[in-house]
């Protein structure tokens, strides 16, 4: 017998085992993120778009912009370190945080050979300590982890944001797009569970995006532009890109004023 479920955060991780399994075409689920990721980024060289020590378009264009502006940042999932990297050399004091060691000591090879200062962090974002993730941080950035979480897992990401994330300060995220074009699977939810596989990462709408992060406020959602290889720039089109900011009296948790809505 086994009667382990006592508190919400035992509900979550038993949820957490049914994906714990490898799947048969070999994708590591979530009970073994780290081993995946591990592998993934053991080999520097593959032709992995995403290996460049290159922002997101759409992050350098909200510096460019004024949508936001220096000031403390945490990058969830910053695998290599390319936008924790690049908000350091624009003024930002950074945290970054990847389950992945191996992620992480390429990131930091990449902060010592650019002289850049940022603070990494190995582990998982929702189980560190509040004093590693503290808070407040006037931006959170999040390019590609949050696909990879499963359903029950937008819980503890909100619970994140309603910690860290200061009044008036923006999450810039960056995930797959369902539909023409996009990428990702469009399995729903309660379906995800019965398969036990995440089927590579979740596809999501514009609607599903504005009711999970229903208490910010939408500033701008639209399809990651395209950027060609020389570009100095991260794009591809199968990724939306939304910037939502947290106002005065909101949490994270719980309408939405679109300004700009190109999706």
């Amino acid at each position: 017998m086994d009667r382990t479920v006592r508190t919400v955060e035992d509900v979550l991780a038993l949820l957490d085992g049914l994906f714990a399994s490898e799947s048969e075409t070999g994708q590591v689920a979530t009970g073994d993120r780290k081993v995946f990721w591990d592998r993934f980024y053991a080999d520097r060289s593959r032709p992995v778009a995403f290996f460049g020590a290159k922002p997101d378009e759409n992050l350098a264009a909200y510096l460019d912009q004024g949508l936001v502006a220096p000031g403390r940042a945490l990058d969830l999932g910053c695998g290599a370190g390319r936008n924790a990297l690049y908000l350091a050399s624009h003024g930002f004091e950074v945290d970054a945080v990847d389950l992945s060691p191996v992620a992480v000591a390429w990131a930091e090879d990449r902060a010592r050979e650019g002289g850049a200062d940022a603070r990494f962090l190995c582990g998982d974002a929702f189980a560190l300590p509040a004093a590693e993730l503290s808070g407040p941080y006037d931006l959170v950035v999040d390019s590609g982890c949050f696909h990879h979480l499963p359903p029950h897992r937008r819980v503890s990401y909100l619970a994140l944001l309603d910690r860290v994330l200061a009044p008036g300060g923006h999450l810039a995220l960056t995930c797959f797009a369902a539909g023409e074009m996009g990428m990702g699977s469009e399995l729903a939810d309660a379906d995800l569970y019965r398969a036990r596989e995440l089927q590579g990462g979740l596809a999501y709408t514009p609607e599903s995006l504005r009711w999970i992060f229903s208490d910010l406020t939408q500033v701008e959602l639209r399809r990651m532009r395209e950027e060609p290889p020389e570009s100095a720039l991260f794009g591809v089109t199968f990724l939306w890109t939304a910037l939502f900011r947290r106002d005065a009296a909101s949490t994270a948790s719980g309408g939405v004023g679109p300004v700009h809505d190109l999706a």
